[in-house]
């Protein structure tokens, strides 16, 4: 399979909806990108690597390090993890308050936000509120082997005082004695870990240790268990895209996440892990853009998993 070609071509069908969406302008640092950006990266589990666009451009991951968190806090806690959060689609929006008042403080996934927060909360009671953050840093570079990764302190900045909605979920998790640290702490983490900042090359590179069975297969190092692994994408699955996550499923077919800073990440298992970004977003949250150029890409591959 030509991947060099095959990501030409993306890039060609893509091109007149280039800047479609709206950006995330509710956070203000990230009002200020470009809408007509766009870069995409594939990494086989061989350890290839092909780019188009802005593949080396930095962008802020926002919710895809949610996969991140979740997979530490697994690490700490185990299965048990699992009592302190569902693993069913939410149906309704990624900052939600509804579903945690029917359902005590549970959230119903960890890849909403409510359910980050609960991940975030595992490291903090692990590590400290500090230490939380550099570990968080620490695992994203060990992941990017020698791609950057930083914290962006704006981004950072923005969340916190635009946070709201994000501090009442933590105020009411913890309510219900689903949060075991303050509020402030978990949320300091969380802003931080939002604004972590990665290029697609980067992204791409990071997560394919879930494109082959938890290990890393550039460097060897076993990130996860094999059945760990399988577990992660199979959330990725059905609740990597907040209430459009059906949709990525039946235009895309394969594991994903993805973050209003427009990047995605998503999964080819045994195959290769593939990250766009287009910060234009759909109104569920998710790229427009970088969307319709996954729809594309497992169309011209054949790698959906269906």
């Amino acid at each position: 399979m030509d991947l060099a070609a095959v990501l030409n071509d993306v890039a060609t069908a893509i091109e007149p909806q280039r800047g479609s969406g709206k950006v995330a302008d509710y956070i203000p640092a990230l009002a200020e990108v470009d809408p007509n950006g766009f870069g995409m990266s594939v990494v086989t589990v061989s350890g290839e690597c092909f780019a188009v666009g802005q593949a080396d451009h930095p962008f802020s991951l926002q919710s895809v390090t949610k996969v991140m968190s979740l997979t530490l806090a697994l690490e700490i806690l185990g299965d048990p993890f699992w009592e302190r959060s569902g693993r069913e689609p939410s149906g309704d929006p990624f900052n939600s308050l509804v579903q945690l008042e029917h359902e005590n403080g549970i959230p119903r996934n960890p890849l909403i936000n409510a359910g980050a927060l609960v991940s975030t909360d595992v490291l903090v009671s692990r590590h400290g509120r500090d230490g939380a953050v550099e570990a968080i840093l620490k695992f994203a570079t060990e992941l990017a082997d020698g791609e950057p990764v930083r914290i962006d302190s704006r981004v950072a900045a923005s969340e916190r005082e635009t946070g709201f909605r994000n501090a009442a979920l933590a105020n009411f998790i913890r309510s219900f004695g689903n949060l075991h640290n303050p509020p402030e702490d978990v949320l300091h983490v969380y802003f931080h870990q939002c604004a972590l900042e990665m290029s697609c090359k980067g992204l791409s590179r990071a997560m394919l240790y879930l494109a082959n069975r938890g290990r890393d297969p550039v460097t060897g190092r076993q990130v996860v268990s094999e059945r760990r692994a399988r577990r992660i994408n199979a959330i990725m699955m059905t609740c990597g895209h907040y209430d459009a996550s059906g949709d990525f499923a039946f235009h895309v077919g394969l594991p994903g996440k993805s973050g209003v800073g427009g990047g995605i990440i998503a999964i080819a298992p045994g195959q290769l892990s593939v990250a766009v970004w287009a910060p234009g977003l759909s109104p569920q949250g998710n790229s427009l853009v970088g969307t319709l150029a996954l729809e594309k890409f497992t169309s011209l591959t054949g790698l959906s998993v269906f």
